[in-house]
C-alpha cells in the first residue's frame, strides 16, 4: 500500500471566478481539437458540402445523400436518422428551397444530438466515486491521471486506486501521475487481488473525507468472463462499503477505433451501469463521428474528450466547441 498526506486547505473551497489562463486553456484546446479533426473533416464536412453545393433542390435523393455520408463518416444509423428527421422537420417549418441555407441547421441538429446535460458533472458537487474501465491500450491510466490533476486543481481532494494489478508496471506508471498531479495513491502488488485494493482505498477514501476516488482497473477484454467478473466484484464491494456515495462508471474509448468503439461500450455496458464516456486520441482519425454515434446509440453522455498527452489535452466534453472545431467555425466572442 502507497500512500502520502498532502496539505488540503489551500485547495479547498475556492470559487472564483475562471482565471484568465483558463480561459486561454479552452482557446488553445478548441484549436488544437480544431486540428485534432482535420481528419475527420475530411472525411465528414466535405461530403456534407458537396451535397450542399451539388443539389439545386431539397428532395429525397439530397436527403438520401446527406445520409450516406453522414452513416459513412461514423455518424451512425441512429444518430443519422434523428438528425436527418430533425432536419427535415425544420426545412418544412420554415420552408426552406435551397439547400444551401440548410447547413446551419444541420451544425444545429448535430450540437443538439451531443449536448451533455449539466447533472453529467454532479460527481464535482458531491462525494465521489470514479470507476474507470475500458479495455487495454485506450488510455484509462493516463486518463485517471489527468481527470485527478483537473480535480486536484480545482480544489479537490483527490484519492486514486491502483486496482490494474494484471498489467506489468501499470502500478508505476499510475504512482507517476500521482506524483505529476501530487494526489495520494493507493496501490496492489503486481498480481494482488484488485478487489483487495479497492477494498482498502474505499475505506480510506471514507476515513480521510477524500471528495473523488479515481480507481484505474485493468483493461479488460469483454471476451474474457473472469475480468468481467472481478469488475462486477470490485462495483459490489463499493456498493456495500460506500453506499452513500456518488457512483461514475466511466468508459475510456479510443477515438481511432470507430465502431468498435461502440461495440465495446456495449459490452462493457452489461456489466456495469455506464455513466459516462471519455474519448481519447480524437487527434488524427477519420473517424471522430463516432462521438456522435456512441452517444446517440447508447443514451450515455461523452463527458471527456481527448487530443492528445498533456492533462490540458483532456478537457470536458461541449457538443457546441466538438462541432464549431469540426465545421471550423470560430467561437463567438473568442470563448
Amino acid at each position: 500500500m502507497r500512500m502520502e498526506e498532502n496539505d488540503w486547505g489551500l485547495f479547498r473551497g475556492l470559487d472564483e471566478e475562471e482565471p484568465e489562463e483558463a480561459v486561454e486553456e479552452k482557446k488553445g484546446f478548441f484549436a488544437r481539437l480544431k486540428a485534432g479533426l482535420t481528419k475527420t473533416r475530411e472525411n465528414i464536412v466535405k461530403g456534407i458540402d458537396s451535397v450542399f453545393s451539388g443539389f439545386s433542390s431539397i428532395d429525397d435523393d439530397f436527403y438520401e445523400e446527406l445520409e450516406e455520408i453522414l452513416i459513412m463518416g461514423d455518424i451512425g444509423v441512429n444518430a443519422t436518422n434523428q438528425i436527418v428527421e430533425r432536419l427535415k422537420e425544420q426545412v418544412k417549418e420554415q420552408r426552406i428551397k435551397e439547400p444551401s441555407e440548410c447547413k446551419k441547421l444541420l451544425v444545429d441538429s448535430i450540437k443538439e444530438q451531443m449536448r451533455v446535460d449539466e447533472t453529467a458533472y454532479d460527481f464535482e458537487k458531491k462525494q465521489s466515486i470514479i470507476m474507470v474501465i475500458g479495455v487495454n491500450g485506450v488510455g484509462k491510466t493516463t486518463t485517471v491521471g489527468k481527470l485527478a490533476g483537473k480535480l486536484k486543481s480545482s480544489g479537490k481532494k483527490v484519492l486514486i486506486a491502483a486496482a490494474d494489478t494484471f498489467r506489468a508496471a501499470a502500478g508505476d506508471q499510475l504512482a507517476e501521475w500521482a506524483r505529476r498531479a501530487d494526489v495520494p495513491m493507493i496501490g496492489g502488488s503486481e498480481g494482488a487481488d484488485p478487489a483487495s485494493v479497492v477494498y482498502d482505498a474505499v475505506n480510506a477514501a471514507k476515513a480521510r473525507g477524500v471528495d473523488v476516488l479515481l480507481i484505474d482497473t485493468a483493461g479488460r477484454l469483454h471476451n474474457k468472463k473472469n475480468l468481467m467478473e472481478e469488475l462486477k466484484k470490485m462495483n459490489r464491494i463499493v456498493d456495500r462499503e460506500f453506499p452513500d456515495a456518488h457512483r461514475e462508471n466511466l468508459i475510456v474509448l479510443d477515438g481511432t477505433t470507430g465502431q468498435n468503439a461502440l461495440v465495446q461500450a456495449r459490452e462493457f455496458g452489461e456489466v456495469a451501469n455506464l455513466t459516462g464516456i471519455v474519448l481519447t486520441k480524437m487527434d488524427g482519425t477519420a473517424k471522430g463521428g463516432i462521438a456522435v454515434a456512441i452517444q446517440s446509440e447508447l443514451n450515455v453522455p461523452v463527458k471527456y474528450i481527448g487530443v492528445g498527452e498533456t492533462i490540458d489535452d483532456l478537457q470536458k466534453f461541449h457538443s457546441d466547441e466538438f462541432v464549431n472545431a469540426l465545421f471550423e467555425i470560430e467561437p463567438e466572442n473568442g470563448k
